[in-house]
């Protein structure tokens, strides 16, 4: 469950943002395909004359801190404050809405997805977002 020490008073744009800082910081986290298996400590065969001379883009991997990567899980908890005891499927299909809002999708394949309206799949994830706020308040 989230800390409710660090998720008090929340907007819905904050919590909006943390979740798509999540879906960033999981989208850096290397090795997503899993264990490489044999490996060498060779260096990689240089295949063109340009990539030996370096005259193509370098590519820099930027990996997540130990606080981003606990704030990606305590931001994926989250998605566990929807929930319907009386409609679960509802409940999948609104953590769907939220987390491929969070990865930036559009809204055409999110509702392709779900199968919703543009409009019927806007509300939903308005209302989770809400959710998500009012269950993260303290109760007082």
């Amino acid at each position: 469950m989230a800390k409710q020490t660090d998720a008090l008073h929340l907007t819905v744009a904050e919590i909006e943002d943390r979740l798509e800082e999540a879906a960033l910081t999981l989208r850096r986290l290397p090795a997503k395909d899993g264990p490489k298996g044999y490996g060498s400590s060779w260096p990689d065969v240089v295949r063109s004359r340009f990539t030996a001379y370096g005259f193509e883009q370098a590519r820099v991997r930027v990996v997540p801190s130990a606080k981003e990567i606990q704030r990606m899980e305590e931001a994926i908890d989250w998605l566990r404050l929807i929930h319907y005891p009386q409609d679960p499927q509802r409940a999948a299909d609104d953590r769907r809405i939220v987390w491929m809002r969070a990865e930036n999708l559009r809204w055409r394949p999110i509702c392709r997805r779900v199968g919703l309206s543009r409009s019927q799949a806007w509300r939903r994830w308005s209302a989770a977002l809400i959710i998500i706020q009012r269950r993260l308040a303290p109760r007082v």
